[in-house]
């Protein structure tokens, strides 16, 4: 299984970035797992930032990145994404994109069965 995660970079405050997690190898389809983004800083907890259902129409978003970040998916492409707007510092972290095997939308990252390598995200102030 392989979620190869994208898109990081360096940005200033207010920039933008969109992060894809391209996913193969999954023991059953795409559509079956709920895909996620978590996001950790060196010395603090991994922390849940957004959630997608199969189909896309739920979504789960933790309060701080509400209204800035958007999540995504294509199943035919095998692809999560996460749109980035309004950066900040506090965003920075490296991201890791998530598959769980179930039909609803878990903030735990203990819940999720497989994780990819992650990409770093640096906003500058």
């Amino acid at each position: 299984v392989q979620l190869q995660a994208c898109g990081g970079g360096l940005v200033q405050t207010g920039g933008s970035l969109r992060l894809s997690c391209k996913v193969s190898g999954l023991p059953l389809r795409m559509r079956d797992y709920v895909m996620g983004w978590f996001r950790q800083t060196p010395g603090k907890e991994r922390e849940f930032v957004a959630a997608v259902n199969w189909s896309g129409a739920n979504t789960r978003y933790r309060d701080s990145v509400k209204g800035r970040f958007t999540i995504s998916r294509d199943n035919a492409k095998s692809t999560v994404y996460l749109q980035m707007n309004s950066l900040n510092p506090e965003d920075t972290a490296i991201y890791y994109c998530a598959a769980d095997r179930t039909q609803i939308i878990q903030t735990a990252g203990a819940r999720y069965n497989y994780w990819g390598q992650g990409t770093l995200v640096t906003v500058s102030s």
